[in-house]
Order: structure tokens, then sequence, then C-alpha cells
């Protein structure tokens, strides 16, 4: 019986060591109505309190690649289809980087709002080189600018700009 316990934990504890050293890079895709192709990676969660939470994660459509970025609150959609102002990001470099805004979608029955920026060709290589720190998030109106401070998996842009150039050169091989 102590044999079977410990070779339950020393695989539990192998599985756990394994999904953290291996970052989980499952592509997705999906086609929108006017028959682009998005790749993209699911989400993770960047900042949580009771109040604010921001997710999000990087897209392709293999020619460009973004930041999607799901505030929690946000404005309802009237107000939030003016959200245009570009965003300013921080990374470990100590150096803010400004991407240009591309793009504000409410999705899930306007349940979720998904803020789009363009990650210009000029920084891909600070993205994949530094984590993020922060993000600041213009809101507009009486709130004004949003930072949000990187607290829980400040690499994921990092790892997911990683698998996206990994399979686009595995693709190139065959």
């Amino acid at each position: 019986m102590n044999i079977l316990i410990r070779k339950t934990l020393f695989l539990l504890g192998f599985l756990t060591i394994s999904q953290y050293s291996f970052p989980q890079c499952e592509i997705k895709n999906r086609i929108y109505p006017d028959g682009s192709m998005i790749y993209y990676i699911e989400p993770v969660n960047f900042y949580q309190t009771k109040a604010k939470s921001l997710q999000g994660g990087i897209s392709t459509d293999k020619e460009n690649y973004y930041l999607e970025l799901l505030p929690v609150p946000f404005p309802e959609k009237p107000e939030g289809n003016k959200l245009k102002d570009d965003l300013d990001v921080k990374l470990a470099d100590g150096k803010s980087y400004t991407l240009k805004h591309f793009d504000t979608r409410y999705i899930r029955k306007d349940t979720v709002m998904k803020m789009v920026f363009l990650i210009n060709k000029q920084v891909i290589d600070q993205f994949l080189n530094f984590e993020v720190i922060d993000v600041k998030i213009n809101m507009m109106g009486e709130e004004g600018i949003r930072t949000y401070v990187f607290k829980l998996h400040k690499e994921a842009l990092k790892e997911q700009l990683e698998c996206f150039l990994k399979d686009e050169e595995i693709k190139k091989k065959k």
C-alpha cells in the first residue's frame, strides 16, 4: 500500500513539473465572417482582484501579431467602441512600448470586450526576450488610464510568441 502511494505521488509530481516546464502551446484558429482566419492561444490571467481583472494573449493572421486584452470591468457597447487609443506596455527591460490600436470587439453575446493591438514588427524581439511588467489602457471618461500590473503569468506573452514562431518554423521545414 505504501509503495502505491509513493508511486502515485511521484507520478503526480512528475506531471505537475512537466506541465510547468513545457509551456502549453495549443494553437487554435477561428474563421471570421469576412473569411479571414486568426490563430490564437487561449487567454491567460494577468491580473485579478475583486474589482478588476485582465486576461489576454497573442493572436496572429500569419502576417502580423496582435495582443488581445480582455479587461474587466468594461464600458457598455456604444462607449466601449469609442476606445481607440494605443496601448502602453512596459517590459522587463525597463522600456515602454506603444502598440497601435487595431480593434475593439464585443464577443460572447456582448458579455466580453476584447481590445486588439498590433505588435509592431520592430518590437517582436523585445516581446520575445522580456516579460511584461504592466499595460496602460485608456478607458476614457471619469476613469481615464487604467494600469494593470502583471502579477500573474508575466512570461505568458513571451511563451505564446515563441509557440507561434516555432510552429511557423516547423511548417516552413515541411
